[in-house]
């Protein structure tokens, strides 16, 4: 696992370490995140993990987008990235051709909490929207955004009742 500091230094932070079967080593949610861990049956979607996977990284490139971040991919690098840095993690995990986990877009994250990791194993800078827009939107407003625009990679539109939110850390 790519942690810069201990794992005592982690918990000190109040912050869970949870391991996963998720792609895409060492991630961190919290505050100030768009996490989106969409789950899917991709036999009805083609049995295509990597357009799975494109579709939460067009839908985070899109969201920047309409709030004024040029951002896009890395060649052979995970994730949604602007010119200064990794801005959203991508891992997936998908057991009988159904997905889970997903994307963390990094709204207002507390930068010493990234400062803890290697982003999915790269010794990458990690930034959020608040970072590079100038004027920063709040995370219900990009989580609406996202939304309107991961329905459109999907060619789905949403109701309000298919959509879930869980708390807690490592599903407690």
């Amino acid at each position: 696992m790519s942690f810069r500091v201990s794992r005592e230094s982690i918990a000190r932070a109040g912050i869970a370490v949870c391991e996963t079967e998720r792609g895409g080593d060492v991630t961190y949610h919290g505050p100030g995140q768009l996490v989106v861990y969409p789950i899917f049956d991709l036999r009805g979607r083609g049995r295509d993990v990597k357009a799975h996977v494109r579709a939460l990284e067009e839908a985070a490139i899109q969201t920047l987008a309409g709030f004024g971040i040029e951002a896009g991919r890395r060649l052979g690098l995970p994730g949604v990235w602007t010119e200064r840095g990794k801005i959203a993690s991508v891992g997936v995990y998908v057991r009988r051709w159904v997905s889970m986990h997903g994307l963390a877009l990094n709204v207002a994250v507390d930068p010493s909490h990234f400062a803890m990791i290697d982003p999915c194993g790269l010794p990458v800078r990690a930034v959020s929207i608040g970072d590079e827009a100038a004027s920063p939107p709040t995370l219900k407003e990009v989580e609406q955004r996202f939304v309107a625009e991961y329905g459109m990679q999907l060619g789905v539109e949403w109701r309000e009742e298919s959509r879930a939110w869980i708390e807690g850390a490592c599903g407690e």
